[in-house]
């Protein structure tokens, strides 16, 4: 097994002019960002940073930042991406959490984690900071900006320059060693650190590679987050397969679908909510064209969101996918199964084997609910300085034969799933979001395939409030897609179509967007929190 910056090394060798990095109207070459990640290991190596240093990239998608994570690898150091959206409260916790010693950053960026008091703290425990704006020196520290107390400066261009001359250093790794930090999005509290090692990252990347069938001339649109599993496996699968990743910081949902077409996509991933919005929009004829397949993960799309998008882009292949950060890949439902297993998120990608257990971790029965666990070489390491949340959730792989004497360590999902009888699975919800009324456990997800599929309702939310006589009753957030939404024709779909301790009691209807976490999903516990503090006017009520 290679290591994960020898990847690149392998793209430039076989296709040192192909097109790596595409962004606007430019874009690097393979060999180009294969020099400029190994002038950058060289910079890390030289600036004293130690092998398991923690590399904080904290940018939007940029050419800089994809050579700063390759090179960080490269040098030994562990990357930790993070999300350009998030507050920063949220961006100290990561920096302290991990521990960085360097923070790759632009200078508007920089300023703005300077002006916050609560992140000095945090700031000038870092050793280095290294910014990608093509600016002079004198401009390093803008006037209005506090000082650091200790962190060495420095520009991208004196960083490039001066290393291109040094011999290129030799990390001594091995693919069981530490890589990558994801954080999750942490739906309640701060989130945690997940820790990759070289070989569960490559062995994630080759599964969705092989499934996809990627080739060096594909264009694969990265329109996520690289801080999220999904979205930087967008990047990682361009350069295994020697194809083309599309950098794209999008403003508007038809903004993203003109930049895909003028940059001739052939993959395009997305989250339901994201494609909700591509859906509803008008598709450049070229794009349609292009577009040899299409991907969602990140929670269920709804099946209206999917027909749409089959009508807007009717020659794409569309990949219905599950995915937990703590193995980055799980499952996935083949095109041609579309039709015939609507709801099901498939069977395991290559590579990985998953199960759905009962609680004693004996396997369910067709048809009978348990928990998704996934084993194979995509587990991760572990939550990153976290042994406690380690032990709840990487745990020993149940069906191992007992004549095996080391157990394996799988990942326990906490997603309640099931299998029918040719062994397709589907998703039920998060064992930890589960409605309990009058006795009965219900899934939100029951409620809000329901009514994502009337008119004029956009993305729902089914979540339990406390109630004196029912334990919990059902309440439901919708965004209004149209202003003839009416309250009766969405009672009427829940009592065709739902039992009567599953009709939802209270509604809420926004003529705004759901809260969404940094990575695009909607943030349930806040809208929980919102509703119990009752800061979300009751539009409408039964």
């Amino acid at each position: 097994m290679m290591l994960l910056h020898q990847m690149l090394d392998q793209a430039s060798a076989a296709g040192p002019g192909r097109p790596a990095l595409v962004q606007g109207d430019h874009h690097w070459d393979y060999a180009c960002l294969n020099k400029t990640s190994h002038q950058v290991c060289a910079w890390i190596t030289g600036a004293g940073l130690h092998p398991g240093a923690r590399v904080a990239l904290y940018l939007d998608k940029r050419f800089e930042w994809v050579a700063a994570f390759f090179g960080a690898i490269h040098a030994g150091a562990i990357a930790v991406p993070v999300n350009p959206g998030l507050k920063p409260s949220q961006v100290r916790h990561i920096l302290d959490d991990a521990e960085a010693t360097l923070l790759v950053t632009s200078e508007g960026r920089l300023a703005s984690l300077r002006s916050d008091p609560r992140l000095r703290e945090s700031l000038s425990r870092l050793q280095h900071v290294l910014l990608v704006d093509h600016a002079p020196e004198s401009r390093a520290r803008p006037d209005d900006a506090p000082p650091l107390a200790s962190p060495g400066i420095h520009r991208w261009s004196s960083i490039t320059s001066a290393a291109a001359s040094k011999s290129l250093p030799l990390a001594g790794a091995t693919e069981k060693d530490p890589a990558l930090i994801l954080y999750t999005s942490g739906s309640s509290g701060f989130p945690k650190g997940v820790l990759f090692s070289h070989r569960n990252v490559i062995a994630g990347t080759e599964s969705v590679c092989d499934y996809l069938a990627l080739q060096p001339d594909d264009r694969l649109v990265a329109a996520l987050p690289f801080s999220f599993d999904y979205g930087l496996n967008q990047l990682l699968s361009a350069i295994r397969s020697g194809a083309s990743c599309l950098l794209v910081n999008y403003l508007t949902p038809a903004s993203l679908l003109c930049e895909a077409a003028c940059l001739r996509a052939t993959g395009f991933a997305g989250v339901p909510t994201l494609w909700q919005a591509l859906a509803d929009e008008i598709w450049p004829p070229e794009l349609a064209q292009n577009l040899r397949y299409l991907t969602n993960s990140g929670g269920a799309l709804p099946r209206s969101t999917l027909e749409r998008l089959r009508e807007r882009a009717p020659k794409a292949r569309v990949f219905l996918m599950y995915g937990l950060t703590e193995a980055f890949r799980s499952t996935f439902l083949a095109p041609e199964h579309l039709d015939d297993k609507p709801g099901s998120i498939g069977k395991a990608v290559p590579n990985a084997e998953v199960a759905v257990v009962r609680p004693d971790g004996s396997l369910c029965d067709p048809g009978e609910h348990g928990e998704l666990v996934h084993r194979g070489p995509f587990v991760a390491l572990g939550y990153w300085n976290n042994p406690a949340a380690t032990a709840q959730r990487f745990r020993p792989w149940p069906l191992q034969p007992s004549q095996q004497p080391a157990p394996e360590t799988a990942v326990w999902s906490g997603d309640t799933t099931y299998c029918d009888d040719q062994g397709f699975i589907y998703f039920v919800g998060r064992t930890d979001e589960q409605i309990k009324v009058s006795g009965y456990r219900i899934s939100p997800t029951e409620v809000e395939a329901c009514l994502s599929e009337q008119p004029g309702v956009g993305s729902v939310v089914a979540l339990g409030v406390p109630d004196t006589v029912l334990g919990q009753a059902i309440a439901v957030v919708l965004e209004a897609a149209s202003a003839t939404i009416k309250l009766e024709d969405l009672r009427a779909s829940c009592r065709r179509d739902l039992p009567s301790h599953m009709q939802p009691r209270f509604w809420y209807l926004l003529d705004q967007a759901l809260p969404r976490t940094a990575h695009g999903k909607i943030d349930r516990s806040q809208v929980r929190q919102i509703i119990l503090e009752g800061k979300l006017p009751i539009t409408l009520r039964t």
